[in-house]
Parts: structure tokens; C-alpha cells; sequence
């Protein structure tokens, strides 16, 4: 009789028996697929993540809030910070922190794709095989040696005309290149300058506009700060949610203070300028943040190449302190306590992504994670899977 019903129910109205059935098979591989997708990507060299975390699948990790524009509100926010689960899973807690930190350190295998940037005998950066073509209009500033006979310690490599000698000269000329190229090929030029180096504290070749380091695959650093309170024995963290009108990452959380660290000022200065421009902190408080240590990563994107370091701080805050941006890229501040702030960055991608690798580094540093979760090891040394130097 069920199939009479069934026979009827397509000859009178075929297409939609048809589109339910076919509803039913797509949801059904679609969940075959999530729980057969490894957790981690190929992005990530094996002997970074061996074969015990690499089989975890993905699908648990995620959520349903799992986003990374800004149309999210701080009900949002607090909902989902709020939906710890009675107890914690050690085998899978870690997964969302891990995913996070995948977020910045993808397409490592493109990296063939890149020609070393080359300046007195030091690698300095690596730029895309594409970008390059842009740079072989202004034979005045580049040159393209080629290593014919495979014998070169770089292989065909990009560097500087030998005439440009003095990191003013260079500054000069390759600003001039990045501003022909202009906003069609590198798009958000702000004019600050970043260092260009082999390394931090090593000799400073010339300055690049900020918005061309990862186009030019130069190292960048920066400071973030965790600014904390201490609420009847509970850690509770500031933090921001950055400005719809941003260029960058607009409408989405942020640490309480973070820059990027521009040419002539060191990181404690630079990161007593950050806290009075972005929330208000006067230096009298500043001061007393304490450095913690840096992590890094490097994530390829087309023709960018990120290779960032952040420096870490930690400030204690007062009680009565409340935050106030001075500089408009902050839209709010909100304090949340510290186990909450862990969950949004577990179950979503409201954070900007370089901030939930500084946060997760708190987590370890104040007890949060420990080496009782699997994977407690793995996650720990790759947040600083990039070129910490």
C-alpha cells in the first residue's frame, strides 16, 4: 500500500517528491562528508601535526555562529560565550583553538610559488611569481637574477638595483613603485612604514608602506596587549569590537590594544602610544604592561604572504578602569570573563584571527588550558609555526 502511495504521490506531483527525495540524499552526503573531513588542512606540514591530532574531524569544532564578517552583535557574543557545556570533552576541547590557529597559517604548500627577496647577500622576503610581473616594469628599481645553472644558494631571486645603496634611496625608489602600483595591486595603502629586515633588531635595509609588506613577503611585527581585571578571584578580559569602517577586519572583536609595530619606535613605546589612541589608558597605567613572549605564523593568500610576529603583553587592569577609543577604529568595549572569552574563540570566528592566537597564548600562560587536553602539546608549539625571529 506504502508504495501505491508513494507511485500516486509522484504522478500527481512529480517534482516535488522528486526535490524532497533528492533534499534527503544531499543532506544525508553532506553529513557523510563533514564527518569524513580531516580536522587539520594540508596547509600544515605532518611533522607539525602528526597523525594523532590530524584525524580529528572538523564538524565538532565548528558551530553554527562559526563566521568571519562582522554580522554578529554582542548578543551574539554573550549568548554563545555563555553556552559552556557542563562538562568539557579533554579528547576534542582543543579543537577550536586549533582551528584557529589554521586560519592563520594556510597554502604553506604555495610557498614554491614565491622567489626569494634578496638584499646584501639576506633573504628579506618572498614575492609571488605574479607580483613579480608587476616589478619588471621598473627596471630601475628591481632586478631578476636567474640562477642558470642551478648553483645559487637562492635559486632565481629578486633584489634591489645595485645603485640603490642607502636604505633612503631604497625607501625612495620602492615607495615610488608601490605608488604607481596603487590601490588596484595593493589595495589599503595607509602610508606607514615597516621596517624591512632579515630579523628583528638586525640591520634595517630600507621602509616599506605597511600595506606592501605581505606583497613583498616581508617579516612585520606588532604588539598585543590582554587587558585584564581581577573580579572576585575571576580573570575578566576588555574586549573590542573594531569599526565597521575599517579597511581591515571591519566589525569584528579585537584585543583591548593591538598595532602593528611602524619604523623609529620600539614595542614598549609603540604599545604606550597603542593604548592611549585605542583605549584611552594613560601612560601611568601603560608602563606596567608586561611582556610575555611573541607568537607567529605565516599565511599565503594569493599574491600576499604574510610573515607576522606579534609581541605579547599583559596588563592588569583596575577595577574602575573603563575603556575609551580615542582614534575611531573601535566601535565598543565589553569585559568578559576569560572563560567565555575562550568559548567565542572555540566555537566561532568573531575574533580577528591573529588575536585568537594571542588570547589562546593567555589561555596556556594563566591556566586555562592544560596538559590534560589531547593535543595540549601540538597546540602550544604552533603558536609560533612561523619564523619567530
Amino acid at each position: 500500500m506504502r508504495y501505491l502511495n508513494l507511485c500516486a504521490a509522484v504522478l500527481s506531483n512529480p517534482e516535488r517528491v522528486m526535490g524532497t527525495v533528492c533534499c534527503c540524499i544531499n543532506k544525508f552526503a553532506t553529513l557523510s562528508n563533514i564527518r569524513s573531513r580531516p580536522f587539520f588542512s594540508s596547509h600544515f606540514p605532518s611533522h607539525h601535526f602528526p597523525s594523532t591530532t590530524t584525524s580529528i574531524n572538523f564538524s565538532i569544532a565548528s558551530s553554527s555562529f562559526s563566521s568571519a564578517t562582522s554580522s554578529f552583535t554582542w548578543d551574539d557574543v554573550f549568548r554563545i560565550s555563555e553556552s559552556q557545556s557542563a562538562t568539557q570533552d579533554r579528547s576534542r576541547y582543543l579543537q577550536g583553538f586549533s582551528h584557529k590557529l589554521q586560519l592563520c597559517n594556510r597554502a604553506s604548500e604555495k610557498q614554491s610559488e614565491f622567489l626569494p627577496f634578496v638584499i646584501e647577500d639576506h633573504v628579506v622576503g618572498f614575492i609571488h611569481n605574479g607580483f613579480v610581473e608587476h616589478l619588471r616594469d621598473f627596471g630601475d628599481v628591481f632586478v631578476f637574477p636567474i640562477d642558470k645553472n642551478n648553483g645559487g644558494p637562492y635559486g632565481d631571486f629578486v633584489s634591489l638595483h645595485p645603485t640603490l645603496k642607502t636604505a633612503d634611496e631604497r625607501t625612495s625608489a620602492v615607495g615610488y613603485v608601490v605608488e604607481r602600483l596603487g590601490e588596484e595591486q595593493i589595495p589599503g595603502i595607509r602610508d606607514e612604514l615597516y621596517p624591512v629586515t632579515s630579523s628583528f633588531g638586525a640591520p634595517i635595509f630600507f621602509s616599506l608602506e605597511r600595506a606592501a609588506a605581505p606583497y613583498f613577503g616581508i617579516k612585520a611585527y606588532g604588539v598585543h596587549m590582554n587587558g585584564y581585571v581581577e573580579v572576585d578571584g575571576q580573570k575578566h578580559m576588555w574586549v573590542g569590537k573594531r569599526s565597521d569602517t575599517k579597511q581591515t577586519y571591519p566589525g569584528m572583536l579585537d584585543h583591548l590594544v593591538a598595532g602593528g609595530l611602524p619604523h623609529g619606535i620600539d614595542c614598549q613605546e609603540n604599545l604606550i602610544k597603542e593604548c592611549e589612541e585605542e583605549a584611552g589608558i594613560p601612560r601611568s597605567i601603560s608602563v606596567k604592561a608586561i611582556p610575555v613572549g611573541a607568537i607567529s605564523y605565516m599565511d599565503i593568500d594569493g599574491y600576499r604572504y604574510k610573515r607576522d610576529v606579534e609581541f605579547c603583553y599583559d596588563l592588569k587592569l583596575p577595577k574602575s578602569f573603563l575603556p575609551k577609543n580615542e582614534d575611531g577604529e573601535v566601535d565598543s568595549f565589553k569585559l568578559i570573563p576569560v572563560t567565555q572569552v575562550a568559548e567565542v574563540i572555540r566555537k566561532t570566528e568573531f575574533f580577528k584571527p591573529n588575536c585568537s592566537l594571542v588570547i589562546i597564548d593567555f589561555l596556556f600562560r594563566h591556566g586555562y588550558i592544560t596538559p590534560e587536553y589531547l593535543g595540549y602539546l601540538d597546540l602550544l608549539r604552533n603558536l609560533r609555526i612561523g619564523d619567530c625571529s
